[in-house]
């Protein structure tokens, strides 16, 4: 457990941010299918990389992946143009996380997969190929995981003919989709996606030299500290205006929190002016990865916030609505589900250390669920509430391993119980 802290409500500093997981996780596929080697500068340092490039080089068919969703959905895709029989596991939640829509496509292809245990879900049994089926048109439904068509997008100019994918239903986190493509023809694939139809061609990647830009997700807790803060002058490096990341709306969101963005040669700097609006309302169908922020953001503002396109945070490393739900409750904070949304209301919370003291709030325990965006989501909120403490602090290694460090940097007090 860490108890965090910080004396003070100003947020001065100098982050540099570590390389994007998502980039990294991408290139690191490509990197293993490519015929010629190719050096790759900025990797990102999370557990969740760190996984991905060990399994990728190891020798053996037994793959587990623990925690590791987008590993694990990558590999299964890898691992179906491979010779052999190989065994693909993971973590208890990853045997309760839908595998699915993905399987199916593959088995189209030509995928020789066998599910272990449960039907649709992890470990899954791997063999030799039939590739010789030659299919190149085939659909998907959209609406479960962007991470099924990316794992399918980046093997396909490796599949006899290409791939000509069709997205059935509503498409979420769209950027991240986009990103996958923007990665691929950085290394020459050739792609094209009109309407509802992405077709990749036949052609190996080729080779060259990469550098991973820095985490915008990461970033997204650094504006929910201005936002949290009296004053800020943090400047984020690493994090540039053109950027491949869905997760820079976080800048364009942060605006009515009185949180400038000021782009610059090393990144950003982040400046606090006077909080605009009374109401904070968002569809994160395109950036599911920072509605807990937003979610804390509004808790720790006491701004009322409507939550629209939350699907697929039901199947992430914890039920992250419910999550977020019973730790924000500790604040006095509601959510509650509408028909077509979540509505949060701040309630009667006195957003003070004085006011919650009397309430005997002045220390507040937040849950983390085996999920690094709770810890590091809730974190930032002792600018509200004067102290909280974070039980399993180190689920942060799964994405960014020097969070605790940085906060730290930044002066924030960090100790472990």
């Amino acid at each position: 457990m860490l108890t965090i802290s910080k004396s003070n409500t100003e947020i001065k500093g100098e982050i540099t941010l570590e390389g994007s997981k998502s980039i990294s996780n991408r290139v690191l596929i490509i990197k293993a299918l490519c015929d010629n080697r190719f050096e790759i500068s900025n990797l990102a340092k999370a557990k969740d990389t760190q996984t991905l490039e060990l399994l990728l080089q190891q020798p053996h068919a037994t793959y587990n992946t623990g925690h590791a969703g987008t590993t694990y959905r990558f590999l299964t895709a890898f691992l179906a143009l491979k010779n052999g029989e190989q065994l693909l596991t993971g973590s208890e939640r990853m045997k309760q996380r839908p595998i699915g829509a993905l399987v199916d496509a593959l088995r189209e292809l030509g995928a020789n997969i066998d599910y272990v245990d449960k039907e649709g879900y992890p470990p899954l049994r791997i063999g030799t190929p039939s590739l010789q089926k030659k299919k190149t048109t085939l659909s998907i439904p959209a609406h479960v995981s962007s991470q099924f068509v990316s794992a399918l997008l980046l093997i396909a100019p490796y599949l006899p003919g290409g791939i000509q994918l069709r997205l059935e239903g509503k498409v979420v986190s769209r950027p991240y989709i986009e990103m996958t493509l923007s990665v691929m023809r950085s290394f020459g694939a050739q792609c094209r996606w009109r309407d509802n139809i992405i077709t990749i061609a036949e052609r190996p990647y080729q080779a060259k030299d990469f550098i991973v830009e820095a985490d915008w997700s990461a970033a997204s807790y650094f504006y929910e500290m201005a936002a949290l803060s009296s004053n800020s002058q943090l400047q984020l490096n690493g994090v540039f205006e053109n950027s491949i990341q869905g997760d820079q709306v976080i800048a364009d969101l942060m605006e009515p929190f009185g949180v400038l963005t000021k782009y610059n040669r090393t990144g950003v700097l982040l400046t606090k002016n006077m909080r605009i609006g009374n109401m904070f309302e968002q569809d994160f169908i395109e950036c599911p990865d920072i509605a807990q922020t937003m979610m804390a953001t509004c808790a720790g503002t006491g701004q009322f916030g409507v939550f629209r396109g939350l699907d697929t945070l039901a199947i992430k490393e914890t039920d992250r609505i419910v999550a977020m739900k019973t730790e924000l409750n500790k604040l006095g904070v509601a959510l509650t589900q509408l028909p077509a949304s979540w509505e949060l209301i701040p309630g009667q919370v006195a957003y003070s250390c004085k006011g919650l003291a009397k309430r005997g709030l002045d220390t507040t325990i937040f849950e983390t669920y085996k999920d690094h965006r709770m810890a590091m989501a809730l974190a930032p909120l002792c600018l509200t509430v004067g102290m909280v403490k974070v039980i399993h602090p180190e689920v942060v290694q799964k994405s960014y391993p020097s969070f605790w460090e940085d906060l730290e940097s930044i002066g924030f007090e960090v100790s472990r119980a």
